[in-house]
């Protein structure tokens, strides 16, 4: 990855984070907001290799880490591993899969959320499985379905110089 590409994963990391922390937070839906943060590791799934995707998920949950109080570095973890996950099984699929932004949005945020709350029961935060899941899981995947095509989008422009980007339908 080259520097000008770090520099806009940086930046594109830094609006996101400004974006859940300012306009997300205010949309309630049974008293929980939706996470805009899980979205940055499933769109670099798609649109990086494994190692590159998962640097990029464990920076943005590194990011994330800063505002929760949460064990520090869970999100990262989680990020890390739903980005190389992505990444994985995406490239084991056909390239022009109608749709495939959005599956992975919908389906990778809800293992997201999931993962976040077993392996944060795990580290002694079991107040996290008592969270109303049945409310969190559709709520975020569901939000980041909808986000997905512009997520991944933005992502392509941050990583892939613009002479080397691929046509707009294809995920790599």
């Amino acid at each position: 990855m080259s520097g000008r590409a770090v520099l806009r994963i940086v930046v594109l990391i830094g609006m996101t984070l400004l974006v859940q922390t300012t306009v997300v937070l205010d949309i309630r839906i049974a008293g929980m907001a939706p996470d805009v943060m899980v979205l940055l590791p499933i769109a670099a799934g798609l649109v990086a290799e494994p190692p590159e995707a998962a640097v990029i998920g464990f920076a943005s949950g590194l990011a994330a880490d800063l505002l929760l109080p949460a064990p520090f570095g869970l999100s990262a973890l989680v990020g890390a591993l739903i980005a190389a996950g992505v990444s994985l099984t995406a490239a084991s699929l056909p390239r022009e899969i109608p749709g495939l932004s959005v599956l992975a949005a919908l389906v990778g945020s809800a293992v997201s959320v999931m993962l976040y709350a077993v392996l944060g029961a795990l580290l002694g935060e079991s107040q996290f499985l008592h969270a109303d899941l049945a409310v969190m899981v559709p709520l975020v995947a569901v939000t980041n379905a909808v986000l997905a095509v512009p997520a991944v989008r933005l992502t392509r422009r941050a990583l892939v110089p613009p002479g080397d980007r691929a046509p707009a339908g294809s995920q790599r």
